[in-house]
């Protein structure tokens, strides 16, 4: 029997629904809400508000794009946590309502496990391939920056994580301090390309284990601006690629560093990237040529899946379906949540 999954994304500024049927994604709808860009950074209440107008003509657009009827829907995903309590709320009550008017599971996802799990979507006209059990994951992104042991789609274990800053922020920090819009990170990839990675050294935290931090990284670019900015007022705007190469290149060689220690440890040379971060050119192509250096074997998302998408709440969702594990009506979201 062929098992429909409607997934619904609503854990910051995306508002995504997404329709998959047996691990094939049929659709997948994102709203994009522009209003963030004028605070330099995401308003949560905004987020929210936002969430509530865009969620019935998202849904409803996913399902006419996949060229199904509600009725053929058999679960409904939804992300119940980590993110913006508000903005969570809309999308659980939708999910909710939704599944308790179709009398069809409910099925709660950890939107952590959901940007690992992206790696197992299917499309007709696409092959991707998928990592093999066990491999090690870098979750990285604007929120969190971890490495994780994925045994199985539900049996992770999380060997390293941020003490500090994730690495997404670090990026979107750095460029407003250089006066970038939000979000500022996509910025500094595109300026890095046309910089020198080596122009300019930051320094780079030394943390034990597998463990990462990015606030000193932040920190050193800070004071270094500062000073420069003393004596060359336009410091920034003359060597504007040159310092995204070179606060990139930093970031970058931190990330690396960790998964070349996990892989050391753990014996495990199957890799897989995720996260909005992992939509980096400068750490996709680091990962690669470190990949054929080491003999590792690397998995890296199309760009739609890296960042906050319904794509990836609908396959976990489908692996839970199977499994049987639904959330009842009593379930509320999770601003804080971990594997």
């Amino acid at each position: 029997m062929s098992v429909t999954i409607l997934g619904i994304e609503s854990s910051c500024d995306e508002t995504a629904a997404a329709i998959l049927r047996d691990g094939f994604l049929l659709s997948s709808t994102i709203a994009s809400q522009d209003v963030h860009k004028a605070y330099g950074g995401v308003v949560p209440e905004l987020a929210s508000r936002a969430h509530q107008q865009n969620i019935i003509p998202v849904v409803a657009e996913a399902i006419k794009k996949a060229g199904i009827e509600k009725e053929n829907i058999d679960g409904v995903a939804f992300t119940r946590g980590p993110g913006l309590m508000g903005a969570l709320l809309v999308g659980t009550s939708f999910a909710k309502g939704f599944a308790l008017a179709r009398n069809i599971p409910l099925i709660e996802v950890n939107h952590l496990q959901a940007h690992i799990l992206v790696h197992f979507i299917k499309e007709n006209d696409k092959e991707f391939p998928q990592p093999r059990f066990p491999f090690l994951c870098l979750l990285v992104s604007g929120g969190h920056t971890q490495l994780v042991v994925v045994y199985d789609y539900f049996n992770m274990h999380i060997i390293g994580r941020t003490i500090d800053d994730a690495a997404g922020e670090a990026f979107d920090k750095a460029a407003k301090i250089m006066g970038f819009e939000y979000p500022g990170g996509p910025l500094i990839d595109k300026y890095a390309k046309e910089g020198n990675p080596k122009a300019f050294i930051f320094n780079k935290p030394r943390i034990a284990k597998l463990d990462f931090s990015f606030s000193g990284l932040k920190t050193s670019f800070l004071y270094f601006l500062r000073d420069q900015l003393v004596n060359d007022p336009k410091f920034i705007e003359t060597h504007r690629n040159d310092l995204c190469a070179s606060l990139q290149q930093a970031i970058i060689e931190i990330l690396i560093d960790k998964i070349k220690r996990a892989v050391d440890e753990t014996g495990i040379k199957e890799i897989a990237l995720a996260g909005g971060v992992s939509a980096n050119s400068g750490l996709r192509e680091a990962l690669r040529k470190e990949a054929i250096v080491k003999g590792w074997n690397v998995y890296i998302p199309e760009f739609r899946f890296t960042t906050d998408n319904a794509a990836m709440i609908a396959i976990t969702g489908y692996y839970k379906f199977l499994k049987g594990e639904f959330a009842d009506q009593g379930i509320t979201p999770l601003a804080r949540m971990d594997f």
